[in-house]
């Protein structure tokens, strides 16, 4: 039968010249101390070094390790010092000490995907470790990540905004638009963001002539940012900025309107969702509204972003294309003022607007991460830094491959 030490060496992944020396439990502290020794007359390699090296003498360290059960678990390791031809002592890292000083890689690991789940805060709390610590761990690993990306491939794009900290701070994403995945992060919203993504695009083996389209709103410092920096890429705005600001229209008039016609009260949510998105009350409402109210301005402005709807699903872009400057022509001959500014604002964007008919490239799932981004700021109470944000989007949106620099990583994301 395999002895208690034997079995913990196991479990550890502690292998030759290592071995467990004794396993203590202290009650009072709730705490497995591991003792972990090397074999009398072992030798060493070190990284850059010809030859096996012997312990010149040890020293004492300590790692913190994933629990065992209810105990938390210590690795008290008496690690060499081994003594170089040239005379220089080098300190030997046992394998499973992490990139930290002071823990472990399979704890590291651990600590890295409760992070890409909870607050710091939360995962410092539930693991046992300071806040300090957990985001240190977090830190250390994106960076890592980030510096190993390959975009040697990417050729499609898409940029969004959102606030920071607080006040009017943001941040931009730049994120690879086939792989939904963010791979930039910055301060800032004006053009020279996509100038900083240039040059990290460059430091990451992409090109930035490689990238022929880019998906972004219908920002002046976002298209003056693409077109100065990303010369062979293709615009493409979101349709769903176009009809985001056509219900911003309608519950402008609808706004306005209500006050002299009561048929509008409470129909707020049934005008601006989708039909598909109504509930079985919203949608009698809708009906029963757009029956009797032919001749209000909301009835008629919502009929008019149905069309546009309609118009920018199609694929054929010259159909799009001809469809919409009618439907432009139209409202602009209509008293609907908050509408006519839609009007003005696709004749202003033509070329980007209709290229979503063929390049079908969106934004949306920038939008979701930042729901996602958003939901972690408000549950850990806002950020205090941009850097500190910056390892929050890549843990949430940046799908980034720990597993690259911990293996543990993966092997406990199948668990």
């Amino acid at each position: 039968m395999m002895q208690s030490n034997e079995l913990f060496a196991e479990a550890l992944g502690v292998s030759a010249p290592w071995y467990v020396k004794s396993v203590d439990f202290d009650v009072e502290n709730n705490e497995l101390i591991v003792k972990i020794d090397f074999v009398k007359g072992s030798r060493f390699p070190v990284d850059g070094v010809e030859g096996q090296h012997p312990a010149y003498d040890t020293r004492a360290k300590r790692y913190r390790h994933m629990n065992f059960f209810q105990h938390n678990c210590f690795l008290d390791v008496r690690a060499p010092r081994v003594k170089l031809p040239d005379g220089g002592l080098v300190q030997i890292e046992p394998d499973w000490a992490g990139k930290l000083s002071g823990f472990t890689l399979l704890f590291e690991a651990f600590i890295l995907l409760l992070c890409r789940k909870m607050t710091f805060q939360d995962a410092a709390k539930f693991a046992g470790i300071s806040w300090y610590q957990a985001h240190a761990i977090c830190d250390h690993y994106v960076e890592r990540a980030v510096a190993n990306l390959d975009l040697s491939k990417l050729d499609t794009v898409a940029f969004d905004e959102t606030s920071s900290c607080r006040g009017q701070n943001y941040i931009t994403f730049a994120a690879d638009a086939d792989a939904h995945k963010v791979v930039f992060v910055t301060e800032g919203k004006d053009a020279n963001t996509v100038a900083e993504f240039k040059q990290f695009l460059t430091e990451h083996k992409g090109k930035p002539e490689q990238v022929t389209s880019v998906s972004i709103d219908m920002s002046k410092a976002f298209i003056k940012g693409v077109t100065e920096n990303l010369q062979n890429a293709r615009i493409t705005f979101d349709k769903f900025h176009v009809i985001a600001h056509a219900s911003k229209a309608i519950d402008e008039i609808r706004r306005g309107e209500q006050k002299t016609e009561p048929s509008l009260k409470g129909l707020r949510w049934a005008l601006l969702k989708n039909e598909e998105n109504l509930t079985p009350q919203q949608k009698a409402d809708l009906s029963v509204f757009l029956a009797t109210a032919t001749t209000t301005r909301t009835a008629n402005a919502w009929k008019y972003c149905e069309q546009l709807k309609e118009i920018l699903s199609r694929k054929q872009i010259n159909v799009v294309s001809t469809r919409l400057k009618r439907w432009c022509a139209n409202v602009n001959r209509t008293k609907l003022e908050p509408l006519k500014k839609v009007a003005r604002m696709i004749l202003d964007h033509f070329e980007g607007i209709i290229a979503w008919a063929q390049t079908r490239q969106t934004n949306g799932f920038l939008e979701a991460l930042n729901g996602l981004f958003q939901a972690a700021k408000r549950k850990a109470r806002g950020y205090g830094n941009f850097k500190t944000m910056r390892i929050v989007a890549y843990l949430v949106a940046g799908n980034l491959d720990f597993a690259a620099v911990n293996p543990h990583v993966k092997v406990l994301s199948t668990r």
